[in-house]
């Protein structure tokens, strides 16, 4: 029988993106059937109606094994909350992540089912390609360890949300908190302390844009951020500085 994936793209005023991100999706050369869940989060643009439109061209193209729904928020949530509330909707066995900017190389999903039943692990991501917000290449790869472990996770963020696959019932167990903080880094944590290492494909399967508003972008921000995450998962100021050694280390092997 063929898996049901549910792909979470969380979306607040992303006329100019949801469409590449919804498409990529849908263009998936897996066998599976894929379930698209678009939460969004009050935009006030054209969101809405870009969502409507793809989902009349899914229709039309007799696309039985792909589904886009279109989930508003009651109110504005933040990204971490949205991609929760995806997690409840969701009705696949597996749950996959996308940022609205970004989005996927077509054989991605295909790729990572091969990898999770080879490994059993319950956690699959992929290496990146970055882009600039026209979606021109910056011609840097990031790299992903094909055995992804919680000590070498402690040191830098090696998983990039819109590459992770994971199984729904984990992602149950586990749900973002702390918008302020890397929501998604927590979770990851989470989940490998509990679960075990992790499965990388060290292939370019994602396409992460470097856009302006990010929370990557800006360098101070995002420490202060990981020494948060550190505080948060119970170390002590000086394990918290240890790690950032290493954080601060590999943020400049991983971007400059």
């Amino acid at each position: 029988m063929k898996p049901l994936i549910s792909v979470i793209i969380p979306a607040y005023n992303a006329q100019k993106y949801i469409r590449q991100a919804v498409e990529s999706v849908i263009q998936q050369t897996t066998d599976a059937d894929i379930e698209v869940l678009v939460i969004d989060d009050g935009s006030t643009d054209s969101t809405k109606e870009i969502v409507y439109e793809l989902q009349e061209e899914c229709r039309n193209r007799k696309m039985d094994h792909r589904e886009i729904c279109y989930c508003p928020n009651e109110k504005n949530m933040g990204v971490a909350e949205s991609r929760n509330n995806g997690i409840r909707k969701a009705n696949g066995e597996y749950i996959a992540f996308l940022d609205a900017d970004d989005w996927w190389e077509n054989e991605k999903i295909e790729k990572q089912l091969q990898a999770l039943e080879a490994s059993k692990a319950v956690l699959c991501a992929t290496a990146r390609e970055l882009v600039r917000a026209d979606g021109k290449t910056l011609d840097r790869i990031i790299e992903i360890p094909e055995c992804i472990q919680y000590q070498a996770l402690l040191k830098t963020n090696c998983i990039p949300c819109s590459s992770v696959i994971l199984k729904t019932e984990v992602a149950r167990e586990f749900y973002m908190c702390h918008d302020e903080l890397h929501e998604d880094y927590i979770m990851w944590l989470k989940i490998l302390k509990k679960y075990g290492n992790a499965i990388g494909v060290n292939e370019p399967l994602v396409k992460c844009r470097m856009s302006e508003g990010g929370k990557s972008r800006n360098k101070l921000k995002s420490a202060r951020m990981q020494y948060g995450v550190y505080r948060y998962i119970g170390f002590n100021r000086m394990k918290a500085f240890y790690y950032m050694i290493y954080y601060t280390i590999n943020g400049i092997r991983k971007y400059f």
